[in-house]
């Protein structure tokens, strides 16, 4: 008994060696979600006040794959990402979309008449009640909705162009693979 009390302590700290290494070989950037292969949740969004698009709705995300981007013009990485969104949305001619969250829609018009506006509808979600629906953990997160309606990739944080290249624009061939 008293060998078992003395290697109980040596045991224990193994075990904590052994998840600790293996924490080390996870991306830190992974935040897995379970809204993955699930249809987009309800929800209705108001266009944003003076930017000549509309606003859309879960209905609006059936028929053609779409990108949408929760993003805010107070978001200082959001600001970093949008060149590489105008770039997707030349690169790829897929439907862009936007979730401007928590923001005034006179903030949301300077910041999109600062650096161009690549969306096609952009939906206020003034209350963040929608981002919290999607799984939002924080501005900007991007989403890749199939024609069906069906979320099918979330990436958290700005994109990079590695980012883009190594994961969104493979998805998206893949979703619209599902259309053809």
């Amino acid at each position: 008994m008293r060998y078992v009390l003395f290697a109980l302590p040596f045991v224990a700290l193994l075990g904590l060696l052994g998840v600790f290494y293996y924490s080390l070989n996870r991306d830190p950037g992974y935040i897995p979600s379970v809204l993955i292969d699930k249809p987009a949740p309800q929800f209705t969004l108001p266009a944003v006040a003076d930017l000549g698009v509309p606003g859309f709705d879960t209905a609006a995300l059936k028929g053609e794959v779409t990108v949408v981007n929760v993003f805010a013009s107070w978001c200082i990485p959001c600001r970093a990402e949008h060149p590489i969104l105008t770039a997707l949305k030349d690169v790829s001619g897929v439907r862009l979309f936007g979730i401007n969250q928590a923001d005034t829609a006179q903030n949301a018009k300077a910041f999109l008449d600062e650096l161009g506006n690549p969306y096609d509808a952009i939906g206020a979600d003034a209350d963040r009640r929608v981002s919290i629906d999607w799984g939002v953990y924080g501005v900007p997160e991007t989403f890749l909705v199939d024609a069906q309606g069906v979320i099918a990739f979330k990436h958290v944080g700005p994109l990079s162009p590695e980012a883009v290249e190594r994961d969104l624009l493979p998805a998206i061939k893949q979703a619209q693979g599902k259309t053809s």
